[in-house]
C-alpha cells in the first residue's frame, strides 16, 4: 500500500512548520543558472567567507517532470548544502561585505537527471519565485575559510561552474580590508554564458590592479573546432597550472614560499587523494589540482598541520 502524497492542507501545515525563510530576490543568468538571494525569517545571519549552510524544499513540492518519489520519500523535506556566495557590489557600487548583508546569496545550477533517480532539490528551487518559502539552516557552517597570510602573499582561487560562489565573498572580504597581494581567480566553464559574475569581476579587475579573473571554457566553437580561426582546445585550470608561463606568461606564478591556493568545484578537478595518511600518495585519475600542486610544492592545509592548499569538500 502506497502512502498519498500530503494534501493541500496537510503541505500548508508542513509548510508553516517546517519553512523559516524567504526569496528576497531572483537573478537569472540563463534557464539553467540563476542567483538566488534568501531572508531567514529571523533576521540576517552572519557568516563567514567560504562557509555553507543548508537549504531545503518538501519533496511534494513541483520538482523535475521526468521524477518519480517513492513512498518512504512522501513528506521529507530535501536538503543540500550550498556554499554562501556574495554579490561582490552593493546596491551603491561598494564592496559587498558579509557582515553588512542583509540577505545570504546562493549560485545555482539546474540539476536534472533521467529516471529512477531520488528527489532532486535544484529543479524545485528553479520554481521558486520572490517570496516563496523554504527552508534553511539556521547557522552557517564549514572550515573552507581564508587562512592568515601575508598582507603581499598571493591567492589564488580555482573553481569549476558555480565553486566560485564561495570565492566571490572571500575575494570581496580580502579587496574590501586592503590585501596588497596578486589576487588570482580562475574559473573554468563550458560556455561563456555560465559566467554569471563575470561582469562584477572585471569591474574589480579595474578598480584593483593586483586582481585578475581569468574564465576558461570547454565548449566554445573555438575549445571544440579546429577549423576555428582562434582553436584554442579545451582548457582546464590544470592545464593552467602545469603549463603557466605558456598561459599566463605576465602573471606571478605560484610558488609554495608566498602563495595559498583555494580549490572549490568539481571533485574531479580538485582530485583529493584517497588517503592524507598514505605514502605515497593515491591520487584518483585523471590528474587533478592537488596532485600538480603538492608535486611543485604545495601541502594540503590540515588540522595542527596548516598548509597551503585549501580545498572545500561535500562528499
Amino acid at each position: 500500500m502506497t502512502t498519498p502524497m500530503p494534501s493541500h492542507e496537510k503541505a500548508i501545515k508542513i509548510r508553516e512548520r517546517l519553512y523559516n525563510a524567504h526569496v528576497a530576490d531572483i537573478l537569472p543568468i540563463h534557464e539553467s543558472l540563476r542567483v538566488i538571494r534568501i531572508v531567514p525569517d529571523s533576521g540576517p545571519l552572519s557568516f563567514i567567507p567560504g562557509q555553507y549552510i543548508g537549504l531545503g524544499l518538501g519533496s511534494w513540492e513541483t520538482g523535475d517532470s521526468l521524477e518519480k518519489v517513492e513512498p518512504e520519500e512522501h513528506g521529507h523535506v530535501i536538503q543540500r548544502a550550498y556554499s554562501i556566495s556574495s554579490p561582490i557590489f552593493d546596491n551603491a557600487g561598494r564592496i559587498a561585505r558579509a557582515d553588512q548583508l542583509d540577505f545570504l546569496e546562493f549560485y545555482i545550477t539546474l540539476v536534472t537527471h533521467s529516471q529512477p533517480h531520488p528527489p532532486s532539490l535544484t529543479p524545485r528551487l528553479f520554481q521558486l519565485k520572490v517570496g516563496g518559502r523554504l527552508w534553511m539552516g539556521t547557522k552557517p557552517r564549514g572550515s573552507y575559510k581564508l587562512r592568515p597570510c601575508g598582507s603581499e602573499d598571493h591567492l589564488f582561487f580555482v573553481a569549476t561552474g558555480t565553486g566560485e560562489a564561495p570565492h566571490n565573498a572571500m575575494i570581496a572580504h580580502l579587496l574590501s580590508r586592503g590585501h596588497t597581494g596578486p589576487i588570482t581567480s580562475l574559473v573554468c566553464v563550458r560556455l561563456r554564458k555560465d559566467l554569471g559574475y563575470l561582469r562584477q569581476h572585471r569591474e574589480l579587475e579595474r578598480r584593483f590592479p593586483n586582481y585578475r579573473y581569468i574564465p576558461l571554457t570547454t565548449r566554445e566553437p573555438e575549445n571544440i573546432s579546429r577549423q576555428h580561426l582562434d582553436y584554442v582546445g579545451k582548457r582546464y585550470v590544470q592545464d593552467v597550472f602545469q603549463n603557466w608561463e605558456s598561459f599566463l606568461p605576465e602573471q606571478p606564478k605560484p610558488i609554495p614560499e608566498n602563495s595559498h591556493v583555494y580549490l572549490c568545484g568539481s571533485p574531479t578537478m580538485i582530485g583529493f587523494p584517497e588517503s592524507l595518511l598514505e605514502v605515497p600518495r593515491v591520487y584518483p585519475q585523471p590528474t587533478g589540482m592537488v596532485e600538480i600542486l603538492e608535486q611543485q610544492g604545495f601541502r594540503i592545509d590540515q588540522p595542527r598541520r596548516p598548509g597551503n592548499i585549501h580545498v572545500e569538500k561535500y562528499w
